[in-house]
Protein backbone atom coordinates (compact mmCIF):
# COMPACT_ATOMS: atom_id res chain seq x y z
CA UNK A 1 0.00 0.00 0.00
CA UNK A 2 1.02 3.29 -1.08
CA UNK A 3 -0.04 6.49 0.76
CA UNK A 4 1.74 10.28 0.70
CA UNK A 5 1.34 11.52 4.23
CA UNK A 6 0.22 15.26 4.58
CA UNK A 7 0.12 17.57 7.43
CA UNK A 8 -2.92 17.38 9.17
CA UNK A 9 -4.21 20.45 11.25
CA UNK A 10 -6.72 20.56 14.30
CA UNK A 11 -8.09 23.63 16.44
CA UNK A 12 -4.54 23.66 18.26
CA UNK A 13 -2.21 20.91 16.84
CA UNK A 14 -0.26 20.33 13.48
CA UNK A 15 0.20 16.46 12.65
CA UNK A 16 3.29 16.76 10.76
CA UNK A 17 4.79 14.27 8.64
CA UNK A 18 8.09 12.08 10.44
CA UNK A 19 11.33 13.65 9.25
CA UNK A 20 14.89 12.62 10.11
CA UNK A 21 15.23 16.25 11.22
CA UNK A 22 12.68 15.86 14.24
CA UNK A 23 15.57 13.73 16.02
CA UNK A 24 16.92 16.38 18.38
CA UNK A 25 13.45 17.99 19.17
CA UNK A 26 11.35 14.75 19.69
CA UNK A 27 14.65 12.94 21.86
CA UNK A 28 14.09 16.34 24.06
CA UNK A 29 9.89 15.57 24.55
CA UNK A 30 10.17 11.98 24.81
CA UNK A 31 13.25 12.18 27.11
CA UNK A 32 11.45 11.58 30.66
CA UNK A 33 12.10 8.13 31.79
CA UNK A 34 8.70 7.87 33.21
CA UNK A 35 6.90 8.35 29.55
CA UNK A 36 8.55 4.62 29.13
CA UNK A 37 6.63 2.51 31.76
CA UNK A 38 4.11 1.51 30.00
CA UNK A 39 5.57 1.87 26.31
CA UNK A 40 8.81 -0.23 27.40
CA UNK A 41 12.15 0.87 26.53
CA UNK A 42 13.99 4.39 27.52
CA UNK A 43 14.10 7.57 26.02
CA UNK A 44 16.20 7.53 23.11
CA UNK A 45 19.15 9.95 22.37
CA UNK A 46 18.53 12.52 19.16
CA UNK A 47 21.62 9.99 17.19
CA UNK A 48 19.18 7.19 18.32
CA UNK A 49 16.36 9.07 17.23
CA UNK A 50 17.69 9.88 13.78
CA UNK A 51 18.33 6.15 13.00
CA UNK A 52 15.38 5.37 14.02
CA UNK A 53 13.31 7.93 12.10
CA UNK A 54 16.03 6.97 8.75
CA UNK A 55 14.32 3.71 8.51
CA UNK A 56 10.97 5.05 9.39
CA UNK A 57 11.16 7.08 6.30
CA UNK A 58 12.26 4.82 3.93
CA UNK A 59 9.13 2.93 4.59
CA UNK A 60 8.58 -0.85 5.05
CA UNK A 61 10.79 -3.02 2.81
CA UNK A 62 9.72 -3.23 -0.87
CA UNK A 63 6.72 -5.93 -2.14
CA UNK A 64 4.85 -5.16 1.24
CA UNK A 65 1.11 -4.48 1.27
CA UNK A 66 2.26 -2.16 4.27
CA UNK A 67 2.12 1.21 5.00
CA UNK A 68 3.85 3.04 7.58
CA UNK A 69 2.40 6.21 8.74
CA UNK A 70 3.90 8.37 10.70
CA UNK A 71 3.10 11.85 12.28
CA UNK A 72 5.06 14.00 14.99
CA UNK A 73 2.73 16.23 17.13
CA UNK A 74 3.42 20.35 17.46
CA UNK A 75 1.90 22.00 19.47
CA UNK A 76 0.80 25.51 18.18
CA UNK A 77 1.32 28.34 20.74
CA UNK A 78 4.83 27.52 21.92
CA UNK A 79 5.60 25.92 18.95
CA UNK A 80 7.07 22.83 19.57
CA UNK A 81 7.30 18.76 19.29
CA UNK A 82 5.39 17.51 22.01
CA UNK A 83 5.08 13.56 21.19
CA UNK A 84 3.49 11.62 17.71
CA UNK A 85 0.82 9.45 16.22
CA UNK A 86 1.71 6.57 13.83
CA UNK A 87 -0.80 4.00 12.30
CA UNK A 88 0.29 0.87 9.95
CA UNK A 89 -1.73 -0.48 7.62
CA UNK A 90 -1.62 -3.53 6.23
CA UNK A 91 -4.88 -5.63 4.58
CA UNK A 92 -7.05 -2.61 5.06
CA UNK A 93 -6.50 -2.37 8.94
CA UNK A 94 -4.64 0.16 10.95
CA UNK A 95 -2.45 -0.63 14.29
CA UNK A 96 -2.66 2.72 15.81
CA UNK A 97 -0.53 4.43 18.52
CA UNK A 98 -0.06 7.71 19.95
CA UNK A 99 2.94 9.11 22.74
CA UNK A 100 2.33 12.31 24.38
CA UNK A 101 5.86 13.66 25.99
CA UNK A 102 4.99 13.77 29.85
CA UNK A 103 4.87 17.76 30.65
CA UNK A 104 2.04 17.93 27.90
CA UNK A 105 -0.02 15.09 29.18
CA UNK A 106 -3.34 15.52 30.75
CA UNK A 107 -4.09 18.23 28.20
CA UNK A 108 -6.22 16.49 25.64
CA UNK A 109 -3.60 16.65 23.30
CA UNK A 110 -3.59 12.98 22.63
CA UNK A 111 -6.94 13.01 21.99
CA UNK A 112 -7.48 15.47 19.69
CA UNK A 113 -3.62 13.99 17.51
CA UNK A 114 -5.55 10.35 17.33
CA UNK A 115 -8.80 11.82 16.58
CA UNK A 116 -7.75 13.67 13.76
CA UNK A 117 -5.70 10.61 12.58
CA UNK A 118 -8.50 8.64 12.81
CA UNK A 119 -10.56 10.69 10.73
CA UNK A 120 -7.37 11.05 8.02
CA UNK A 121 -7.44 7.56 8.07
CA UNK A 122 -11.35 6.88 7.42
CA UNK A 123 -10.97 9.84 4.79
CA UNK A 124 -8.12 7.02 2.91
CA UNK A 125 -10.78 4.20 3.11
CA UNK A 126 -9.25 2.49 6.38
CA UNK A 127 -11.98 1.85 9.39
CA UNK A 128 -10.78 -1.56 10.74
CA UNK A 129 -8.42 -0.15 13.68
CA UNK A 130 -6.52 -1.74 16.00
CA UNK A 131 -4.12 -0.62 19.18
CA UNK A 132 -2.64 -2.31 21.76
CA UNK A 133 -2.45 -0.72 25.21
CA UNK A 134 -0.79 -2.05 28.68
CA UNK A 135 -3.96 -3.22 30.95
CA UNK A 136 -2.66 -0.81 33.46
CA UNK A 137 -2.51 2.16 31.21
CA UNK A 138 -5.93 3.98 32.06
CA UNK A 139 -5.62 7.64 30.35
CA UNK A 140 -4.55 5.73 26.81
CA UNK A 141 -7.32 3.18 27.48
CA UNK A 142 -9.89 5.74 28.27
CA UNK A 143 -8.97 7.25 25.02
CA UNK A 144 -9.24 4.11 22.81
CA UNK A 145 -12.82 4.11 24.31
CA UNK A 146 -13.12 7.50 22.93
CA UNK A 147 -12.08 6.40 19.75
CA UNK A 148 -14.68 3.53 19.49
CA UNK A 149 -12.21 0.84 20.08
CA UNK A 150 -13.56 -1.56 22.46
CA UNK A 151 -11.18 -4.25 24.25
CA UNK A 152 -11.23 -7.66 23.16
CA UNK A 153 -9.76 -10.90 25.13
CA UNK A 154 -6.51 -10.95 23.33
CA UNK A 155 -3.43 -10.28 24.25
CA UNK A 156 -0.04 -9.21 22.50
CA UNK A 157 3.36 -9.10 24.60
CA UNK A 158 1.09 -8.50 27.89
CA UNK A 159 -1.23 -5.74 25.98
CA UNK A 160 -4.93 -5.90 25.81
CA UNK A 161 -5.67 -5.56 21.77
CA UNK A 162 -8.24 -3.44 21.42
CA UNK A 163 -10.40 -2.55 18.41
CA UNK A 164 -13.05 -1.05 16.41
CA UNK A 165 -16.48 -1.65 16.94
Amino acid sequence: MTVDTAPIWTPRLTLEPLAVEHAAEMAEALSDPALHTFIGGSPATAEQLRDRYTRMVAGPPPGGDDAWLNWVIRLEGPDRLVGYVQATVAAGQASVAWVVGTPWQGRGIAGEAALALLSWLREHGVTDVVATIHPDHSASSALARRLGLVPTDARMDGEVIWCSG
